[in-house]
C-alpha cells in the first residue's frame, strides 16, 4: 500500500462555467477515518465521484493508493452513494451474489451477519423495504468488502437520530482497519467522535485539513464548533449558515 492513499494536486472540476472544485491539494494516509465536511453544494460529492472514477477532473492530478484513477483503483475503492441505485425487484441476497461476482474482496457471510445485526431480512425485495432499510442494505454491500478506501457519501443523512449511532458503530466494526474511511456529511456533531481527521470544504476549496486532536488542542473547541465558526464568518450563497 502506498503511504499516501489519496493524493490530489491542483484538482479542478467544473460543470460548464460553474466550478465545483477549485485547486484542491490533498493527501490522506491509510488507516484513517476522515470527515469530509461542508454544507450542501461545497463539492463533497464531486470529490468522492472523482475518487471513484465516476467523473473526470477538468484539470489536475488525482491518485488512489499510488495509481491514477482507473480499473486498478476501482478494485480497491468501496463506494456508498447518497442515493439508492438498484432495481426495486431485487433482493438483498441478489445484490450479494452480484457483488461476490464483481469484487474479489466481498465477504458474503459477513454481509449476511451484518444484515442480522441491522435487522434486515436479506430475502425481502427492495420494493418492500423502507427507505432506511434500503440504505442499510447499501451500507452492508459497501462494508462487507475488504477495501483499501471506503467512500461514504452522507451515510447517516437518511436515518433518524436514534439510528445514527448504530450506523456509525456498524461502519467502525466492519471496515478494513488498514484502509481509510472517508465520510462526507454536514451532520458533524453526529460523527465527530469517530473521526481521526477533518477536512473542511467550502465552495470547492479546502479551508482546513487537520487531525481532530490538533483542532481540539490548538483551537480549544470541538470540530463542530470550529466548523460553525468558520462557515458563519462568511455566509454561503442562498442563506446557508
Amino acid at each position: 500500500m502506498s503511504e499516501c492513499l489519496i493524493a490530489c494536486r491542483g484538482l479542478y472540476k467544473s460543470y460548464g462555467l460553474r466550478p465545483a472544485l477549485s485547486g484542491v491539494d490533498l493527501e490522506v494516509g491509510p488507516g484513517r477515518i476522515v470527515g469530509l465536511l461542508g454544507p450542501n453544494g461545497s463539492g463533497k460529492t464531486t470529490l468522492i465521484k472523482l475518487l471513484c472514477g465516476l467523473l473526470q477532473p477538468t484539470t489536475g492530478r488525482l491518485a488512489v493508493d499510488g495509481a491514477p484513477i482507473g480499473p486498478c483503483t476501482k478494485s480497491v475503492v468501496s463506494y456508498l452513494p447518497d442515493r439508492m441505485y438498484f432495481a426495486n425487484w431485487m433482493r438483498a441476497v441478489d445484490l450479494f451474489d452480484l457483488f461476490r461476482d464483481f469484487y474479489a474482496d466481498f465477504d458474503y457471510e459477513k454481509a449476511l451477519s451484518m444484515c442480522r445485526s441491522l435487522g434486515v431480512e436479506p430475502r425481502d425485495r427492495l420494493k418492500s423495504m423502507s427507505k432506511g432499510t434500503k440504505e442499510k442494505v447499501q451500507l452492508v454491500l459497501v462494508m462487507a468488502r475488504d477495501a483499501k478506501l471506503y467512500l461514504l457519501d452522507e451515510p447517516i443523512a437518511g436515518v433518524d437520530p436514534a439510528a445514527r449511532d448504530f450506523i456509525l458503530r456498524t461502519i467502525l466494526t466492519n471496515y478494513n482497519e488498514n484502509g481509510t474511511v472517508l465520510i462526507s456529511t454536514h451532520l458533524i456533531s453526529d460523527i465527530e467522535k469517530v473521526l481521526d481527521e477533518a477536512i473542511f470544504l467550502k465552495q470547492g476549496k479546502i479551508m482546513l485539513h487537520k487531525t481532530v486532536d490538533s483542532i481540539r488542542e490548538q483551537e480549544g473547541k470541538s470540530v463542530d464548533a470550529l466548523f460553525r465558526e468558520i462557515f458563519r464568518a462568511q455566509p454561503m450563497e442562498g442563506g446557508m449558515f
